[in-house]
């Protein structure tokens, strides 16, 4: 049924790409941009191409998203995009009146080498764009890179709209990378706890996990605002939460504005989290307070209560590269084995850094980057798991094979919460690991003999 057609026979494939661990760039560009205050995603190309993105980020958070499109049609395809362009920014201003318009391209565009820079110096050349708004642009050929890679070029362009004046505003940026709405909250929390100033870009909280009022709102309350990513060229330094998602905008503001930023893992678990909370304290000379102490106490006590239903269970993974690193720690900082890890996006990079953090697990582990979750089916049919972590497209390998499973990362289209309960943090911790006993629990109560089910565990 299903999926149980997959032979456990591997061959090499390099043209062929089966049930792929990845989306495509403007996904993420759009997902990057709905983190603006008053920002509209527009899509260069057709019209099909932003229903697929919207539909895309609309079922996983369950909200609907707004975006406009160049509209191509085939004299647009044949001639380039400029008019549609330039009549699409006209029109959205004049309808919408959004504080920022940010452009992401599509396959089409890219193919016909639509120049984006030189299309808004036109636009601003015209007078189309008005004064005190913005439009900023990312290129996101959907047959390169993955929604990843989308993401992080569109947080780049954010951080090209940096204009320092000169004087420390003694705040921290912080770019969180691809993250639900309510784990940006829960980073917002820990630096308030911490008594540090945040900038974070892009910021979907209050966005894409408000609350239904009743009131309709084009643009959301939540969101950075042009204000705050204008004042991040004068901040005291960046902290960026994954090399993929983050790290070419920190650098871009240390280049250009000579902001130092540090490139961490993303705060998912116990070990990733310490080096954020430090990070903190280093870049804004605090002290941590003892309520984050006594979170983490929290965490660290459940896992040693926990730990014999843990130790030794092989997991396979699959979703994005900063994800990935940062969940393969915590799970072998708990004595786990993370066997199978497959991200769709590209980078040996992330290979090598899966090969490190797993070499002292004493077994071989299998890692892909550029993967597919059809090369995942065939390692768990030759390696069996005790469990799978990864989006929804993991319940149907879950199914045949028989394997519990947790859903975590993107997209999750067939349940609720992720954009709720937060997985980051200390906090986020225990979220994680109480998902993970409770499937592996729910397990061990179906299968024990009766001898074995027990009341208390």
């Amino acid at each position: 049924m299903l999926l149980r057609h997959t032979p456990t026979e591997i061959t090499e494939r390099t043209a062929l790409t089966i049930n792929p661990a990845k989306t495509c760039q403007p996904i993420g560009a759009m997902y990057a941009a709905l983190g603006v205050h008053g920002c509209l995603p527009h899509s260069h190309g057709s019209q099909g191409c932003c229903a697929y993105h919207r539909s895309a980020l609309t079922r996983h958070y369950k909200e609907p998203i707004s975006a406009t499109t160049s509209s191509f049609t085939e004299g647009a395809s044949v001639f380039g995009g400029q008019a549609n362009m330039l009549q699409a920014i006209n029109n959205i201003f004049t309808v919408y009146n959004p504080e920022v318009i940010a452009i992401h391209t599509t396959c089409l565009s890219e193919t016909i080498g639509d120049d984006l820079p030189q299309m808004k110096k036109k636009a601003h050349a015209e007078g189309t764009i008005p004064e005190g708004k913005y439009v900023i642009s990312a290129s996101t050929p959907s047959y390169a890179g993955s929604h990843v890679t989308g993401f992080s070029n569109m947080v780049k362009s954010m951080a090209e709209m940096a204009e320092p004046k000169g004087k420390k505003n003694g705040k921290v940026n912080i770019i969180p990378g691809w993250v639900e709405p309510c784990d940006m909250e829960e980073i917002k929390r820990l630096t308030a706890i911490i008594g540090v100033k945040t900038i974070l870009f892009p910021d979907t909280s209050g966005v894409l996990n408000g609350p239904l009022s009743g009131e309709y709102k084009m643009f959301p309350d939540g969101g950075t605002t042009v204000a705050e990513l204008q004042s991040t060229g004068d901040s005291l330094g960046t902290l960026a939460l994954g090399e993929w998602c983050s790290a070419d905008a920190a650098r871009t503001l240390d280049t250009k504005h000579k902001v130092p930023c540090s490139i961490l893992d993303m705060p998912f678990g116990l070990m990733a989290t310490d080096r954020f909370i430090d990070a903190l304290r280093t870049i804004a000379g605090v002290t941590i307070p003892e309520e984050i102490a006594y979170e983490r106490g929290q965490l660290v006590d459940m896992i040693s209560d926990m730990h014999q239903y843990l130790y030794g269970k092989k997991v396979a993974l699959v979703g994005d590269p900063d994800q990935l690193i940062a969940m393969t720690e915590f799970l072998v900082s708990m004595d786990m084995k993370p066997i199978h890890i497959v991200t769709g996006t590209p980078g040996n990079k992330f290979e090598k850094r899966i090969k490190e953090i797993t070499k002292d697990m004493g077994c071989e582990v299998n890692v892909r980057a550029k993967g597919d979750m059809f090369l995942l089916h065939q390692w768990i049919k030759n390696e069996p798991v005790d469990l799978i972590i990864g989006n929804t497209y993991c319940k149907y390998i879950a199914r045949d094979e028989d394997i519990p499973y947790v859903r975590w990362g993107f997209p999750i289209l067939d349940r609720q919460g992720h954009q709720y309960f937060p997985t980051v943090g200390y906090k986020g911790g225990l979220r994680l690991l109480e998902k993970i006993l409770g499937v592996l629990l729910d397990r061990k109560d179906r299968d024990d003999s009766e001898t074995k089910f027990e009341l208390v565990l």
